[in-house]
């Protein structure tokens, strides 16, 4: 066991304390870099190497006390050395023998192992070109079945073919001219199935749009099915609510919904449009087809948007039209069903294009459409169309407002057609009463307008009071209700119920009432005609109600809530006026022929002495006439317009008696003839006071009288009886008696009043005292008057 021995430090005699500090630095194993910089830098170099010397000797001393000390022990393991060596020499001869012998039995093995490496190699070999000859014979059978899918039409399974060769096999091909046949086959094929696609998908595409007029057609028929039950459920509501049949409450809220799926209505195709879709998708150029299709759907709807330049718009508009909501019903279910292939943002731009050319083209051909058949059949197929698209989520409001737009056109072109059925009603017209033989006629005439005056059915023949131009009018302003109905339903008003009353009015108004004041105004009337035809404006006044009736009916508003809101047509106002207008001309008439009767005043001797006790002449033909008249007029006209009537007539015949009096021709006249028109006027007064209650009238005017109306005349004679005239200038009396006279009628009337007999012995005659002071009352009278006036 080797013992390292310690470090000794021998101090020799003369031994510095530097010398040590060296010595221990070098043992130390330290860095005397420092100390030897530090004697040069004091320079002292000399001292530095003396002790370095003395350090070499010290070190040279211990090796030699080192090498005495392991002498022995050196010489001893030198020997086992040598005997170390010996043995190894003998082994080496050992094995060299060992090595010869099993070179002579491994050259043998040696052999046969490279035999046996070899027949591994080219196993390994085979195995390789077996598993590369199945890696061909699969891609081979993969080309086989893509072509085989190819002339089959089946281009998913081959893409999806093409797809798997390239993942899994196309880099795995160990022959490289197969791979490389292969890899310059795949691009080939992908065009070759692209534009197979692409061809179907064309076909597609004319088939579409060759289809989309007939899907269109069929949507559109089914909104037309549908509104029609629907308008169907309200006529059966209506009718209900006429009859006022018990459980109507349940017939208003039963609907018959029929739910019709819509697949099973149109029969859409789009089977091509997603294989196309679906094959470019996996070629990788979805995007392309998305602009491919949308750009050729885009032509195809600008071309639909053409309108036909041989066939009228009214012959063409249904294909038009029919066209265009196939194209949008087929646009709907691609966006709906084809994934990513429509954005909605480009279905919304293709329709606001159709949009503006629909409603473009529609303001164009209404401005040149003059037939209110042909605008109500484009707007209810149009209508129609926006019911349609709307339940594929397109927006057609701008189409109604298109219609709307055209409301006054259609109305003024409506109110044309009335206008000119009513003239010709009116000119057909004989104005005599209707005679009804059957109670059919009565119910079309009569009851079908609300114009019965009677719940009662009368006996037949029935004499109507009205004559033919009533129904007929009546007739006409119910299909002008209809026809605006019509036109304002499935509209964008809600609820138009009061834009049918507007034009109503204007129907009533400004056409019907014009038509019979032109009537009126004309010179061809006759007494009869006037009577007639201020009758028959009474019934329309009635008809009115009848008319409001009618159109909230048709627009869906319940009677009950029209007739609660007690609504009114301003037309009822204004035919009233219109019949007071009428009266005023069956007046003017009357009078006329009045005055030709009283035009025999001229006969009255003005200055003879004798009475005529059964009145004059011409106040019998009078009374003849006013009761023919009011006989008639009782019949047919209503209560106020006869109360007009004989007021006017009897005001004008007193009038006339006091212009009689008035007359140029009337010089003077006695108090026989006053006598004489006294009886005249009393005969008059009977016959207003009978009058006025026979028709009536005694409990609707109970303040006023036929009577009242010769008040003028009454209160002439009654002055130019009176024993003392002259109080008609006292104040009091004449507000309470002679009210109605005029001072310079009466001046001019008592200036003619002569109360002495003619005659040459007239001066010698026998007057009474009486005489004498009603004589002196007169005078005074004249003299004041004159003085007044």
């Amino acid at each position: 066991m080797d013992v390292k021995p310690k470090r000794k430090i021998v101090t020799e005699n003369g031994d510095t304390g530097e010398d040590l500090v060296l010595a221990t630095l070098i043992s130390n194993g330290d860095d005397v870099g420092p100390l030897v910089r530090h004697a040069f830098e004091m320079g002292r170099p000399e001292s530095l190497l003396h002790q370095l010397k003395n350090v070499v000797k010290k070190k040279e001393v211990e090796i030699e006390d080192l090498c005495k000390t392991h002498y022995e022990e050196f010489i001893l393991a030198v020997d086992e050395l040598r005997g170390v060596l010996v043995d190894a020499e003998e082994l080496k001869g050992e094995l060299s023998s060992d090595n010869f012998r099993l070179q002579e039995v491994g050259s043998a093995l040696l052999v046969k192992l490279e035999e046996l490496l070899q027949s591994y190699a080219i196993k390994k070999n085979v195995t390789e070109a077996i598993k590369m000859s199945k890696n061909c014979l699969q891609v081979l059978e993969l080309c086989v079945k893509c072509n085989n899918h190819i002339s089959e039409g089946q281009f998913y399974p081959a893409l999806k073919t093409v797809d798997l060769i390239e993942k899994n096999y196309l880099q795995n091909i160990p022959v490289k001219a197969l791979k490389m046949v292969i890899q310059q086959r795949i691009p080939v094929i992908k065009s070759h199935i692209e534009k197979k696609v692409c061809s179907q998908f064309n076909e597609w595409l004319v088939h579409i749009r060759r289809s989309a007029k007939v899907i269109g057609q069929t949507a559109i028929g089914h909104a037309a099915s549908v509104r029609q039950r629907d308008e169907e459920m309200l006529e059966r509501q209506r009718k209900a609510e006429e009859q006022n049949i018990s459980g109507l409450e349940e017939l208003a809220f039963t609907l018959d919904v029929e739910e019709l799926d819509e697949d099973s209505v149109l029969k859409i195709d789009l089977t091509p449009l997603y294989r196309a879709y679906h094959i470019h998708a996996c070629l990788g150029i979805p995007e392309q087809f998305r602009e491919y299709y949308y750009r050729n759907r885009m032509l195809q709807l600008n071309s639909d948007l053409q309108i036909s330049s041989v066939q009228p718009f009214v012959e063409s508009y249904q294909t038009f039209l029919a066209q265009i909501a196939g194209f949008f019903i087929v646009e709907e279910r691609v966006l709906r069903t084809a994934g990513s292939l429509l954005s909605a943002e480009q279905v919304d731009t293709m329709w606001e294009t159709a949009l503006a050319k629909m409603t473009s083209v529609l303001e164009e051909q209404f401005c040149h459409m003059d037939s209110t058949t042909h605008l109500l059949l484009v707007k209810d197929y149009i209508t129609l169309l926006g019911s349609t698209l709307r339940q594929y989520g397109y927006e057609v409001g701008p189409l109604l407002e298109a219609l709307d737009n055209c409301t006054d056109k259609y109305h003024k072109l409506l109110l044309d057609e009335c206008r000119e059925q009513i003239v010709n009603a009116l000119a057909q017209d004989s104005y005599n009463q209707m005679v009804m033989k059957k109670d059919a006629d009565y119910e079309t005439n009569v009851l079908l307008f609300n114009l019965q005056t009677s719940d009662i059915m009368p006996a037949f023949p029935y004499i109507a009071p009205f004559s033919s131009m009533v129904p007929d009018s009546c007739r006409i302003v119910r299909s002008f209700i209809k026809g605006s109905v019509d036109y304002l339903s499935h509209g964008m008003h809600g609820n138009f119920c009061d834009v049918v009353k507007k034009y109503l009015d204007r129907l009533l108004i400004d056409v019907l009432n014009e038509v019979i004041l032109n009537t009126i105004q004309s010179s061809s009337i006759g007494v009869s005609q006037a009577m007639q035809i201020a009758a028959n404006i009474s019934f329309l006044e009635s008809a009115c109600d009848f008319f409001l009736r009618n159109a909230a009916q048709l627009c869906g508003i319940p009677v009950r809530s029209v007739e609660r809101t007690q609504a009114c047509l301003t037309a009822k106002v204004v035919l009233k006026t219109s019949r007071d207008a009428a009266c005023l001309a069956l007046l003017n008439l009357v009078n006329n022929k009045l005055d030709e009767f009283m035009s025999l005043t001229e006969n009255i001797k003005w200055t003879s002495e004798d009475i005529a006790e059964s009145g004059n002449d011409y106040i019998n033909e009078v009374i003849i006439y006013l009761d023919t008249i009011m006989s008639t007029a009782q019949q047919i006209l209503p209560l106020d317009s006869l109360y007009k009537i004989g007021n006017g007539a009897l005001e004008h015949i007193s009038n006339s008696i006091v212009a009689a009096f008035l007359s140029d021709s009337v010089k003077r006249f006695s108090p026989s003839a006053v006598i004489g028109i006294n009886n005249d006027l009393q005969m008059l007064e009977n016959f207003a006071d009978e009058r006025f209650h026979s028709l009536g009238l005694s409990d609707e005017y109970k303040e006023g009288s036929f009577r009242g109306c010769l008040i003028e005349a009454r209160q002439l004679i009654n002055l130019l009886s009176s024993s003392q005239p002259e109080n008609f200038m006292n104040p009091v009396i004449r507000e309470k008696n002679y009210n109605a006279l005029d001072y310079k009628k009466v001046a001019t009337v008592c200036e003619k009043f002569k109360d002495t007999p003619d005659g040459i012995f007239g001066s010698l005659a026998t007057r009474n005292s009486k005489q004498s002071a009603r004589k002196k009352s007169m005078d005074t009278l004249k003299k004041r008057l004159k003085d007044f006036n």
